[in-house]
């Protein structure tokens, strides 16, 4: 290359400068519908950011430099535009993708850092080039006009992925430096083993929750059921009646492996089955363990064993466990209400009306304790309370069947039926 061929900075920058306003105005458009698009658990942090004149021109150089010595147009790059999503946990990257694949025209994509060992220390990212969606062009910045070549560069990574490629940057990349002594490469790459660590870890944990949650939500809503059926059609059974509860367990627990954690799973899991008996063993076990548990850990236990004796109308035992819950939290206005339904289904509706206030005064915002208050009022005469509880269930998006047919029977009670 003689001299007349050597890039000319100067009217490189000129060119790139020019561009910037455009690349501004695209990029802000990117990011209002990445975020109307994309859709996780947790809110992702969004990063904008077009590259340095001086970041680009060291690339160039690097790896356009031909081009950047005859060219008078724009030398692009895929990354001089950039938007960073920021996620809570390693699952949501792959969510991530799949909804930039659904939603836009995706060129590339990349997992940066994905085959390096243990021992280096460079960071992980993903990286998705997108073309320039349609609605997202310039209508301000019409000149210079923009390449046809020109992508958008979407980097998807962790919080603990970000922070290291943030801290990399500055100690490597950014000052050219190459950490060549061995003791100190070993720190380096320490570091990024124990944040790659830590976000399995989170992972691990984020996978826990959602399976506890899905049994949560089974065992909770099967209760609910019950106590509606019980309360509507007064069905009673004598104790021992219910076949579910003395099955024999049919399919291994997926959860069985011995830590207090997976003993919650297996418990729930065979409560959401209908083994109740098995269900309750565990629970039992969980409770009686040698290691002494922290009052809000067997709050939750005894809370739940309750609803599993509940399931087998044990309701002496369901009862006595809600009132251990509620003993062992001060925030317990479930179980609060899980001992009304009790009180409410033992005829003691005094008693159940207590409970109610108990859990209505720790969280007043459960519409679905006002309508059993109101049930509960309703058996005592006491039909304006009852009223006012179902206006209150109503008012707060309450509105089935069984509530209007409660609120009917209040108003013939009132001879105000219309």
């Amino acid at each position: 290359m003689n001299q007349t061929e050597l890039p000319h900075k100067v009217q490189i920058q000129q060119i790139y400068d020019s561009y910037v306003p455009v690349f501004e105005e695209i990029l802000g458009k990117i990011e209002n519908r990445l975020k109307s698009v994309i859709r996780l658990p947790s809110m992702p942090t969004y990063k904008a950011r077009i590259k340095s004149f001086g970041s680009y021109y060291k690339k160039i150089l690097r790896q356009k430099s031909e081009e950047s010595s005859t060219s008078h147009t724009l030398v692009t790059l895929t990354d001089m535009m950039g938007i960073r999503i920021i996620c809570a946990f390693l699952e949501d990257i792959d969510n991530v993708v799949r909804q930039l694949s659904a939603h836009f025209e995706v060129r590339e994509i990349e997992r940066k850092g994905s085959g390096q060992s243990v021992r280096e220390f460079g960071y992980e990212s993903v990286h998705v080039l997108i073309n320039i969606p349609d609605g997202c062009y310039p209508t301000e910045h019409l000149e210079p006009v923009l390449p046809g070549s020109v992508v958008c560069e979407i980097q998807v990574r962790t919080i603990l992925q970000d922070a290291w490629a943030e801290v990399e940057h500055e100690l490597i990349y950014k000052s050219e430096f190459n950490p060549f002594d061995k003791p100190l490469r070993r720190k380096l790459a320490a570091i990024n083993a124990n944040l790659t660590l830590a976000d399995t870890i989170f992972q691990e944990i984020r996978d826990y929750q959602n399976k506890l949650q899905s049994e949560l939500d089974v065992r909770r809503n099967t209760f609910y059921e019950k106590a509606d059926e019980i309360t509507e059609h007064r069905h009673f059974s004598s104790e021992g009646e219910v076949s579910a509860g003395t099955m024999a367990l049919a399919d291994e627990s997926p959860y069985a492996k011995g830590s207090i954690d997976d003993m919650v799973l297996q418990a729930l899991h065979e409560h959401n089955l209908g083994h109740f008996t098995n269900a309750v063993a565990i629970y039992t076990r969980i409770i009686e363990s040698p290691d002494p548990l922290p009052d809000m850990v067997l709050a939750v236990i005894f809370k739940h064993r309750g609803m599993a004796h509940f399931a087998q109308n044990n309701y002496d035992k369901a009862l006595s466990d809600f009132q251990e819950s509620e003993k062992r939290d001060d925030n317990a206005f479930r179980a609060c209400y899980y001992e009304g339904i009790v009180y409410s289904i033992k005829e003691r509706h005094a008693e159940a009306v207590e409970c109610f206030d108990r859990s209505l005064r720790i969280n007043k915002y459960q519409s679905h304790v006002y309508y059993r208050r109101a049930l509960a009022f309703y058996k005592l005469h006491q039909y304006e309370a009852a009223m006012q509880d179902v206006n209150s269930a109503i008012g707060l998006g309450l509105e089935d069947d069984d509530v209007q047919q409660l609120k009917s029977r209040l108003l013939s009670k009132f001879d105000m039926k219309v």
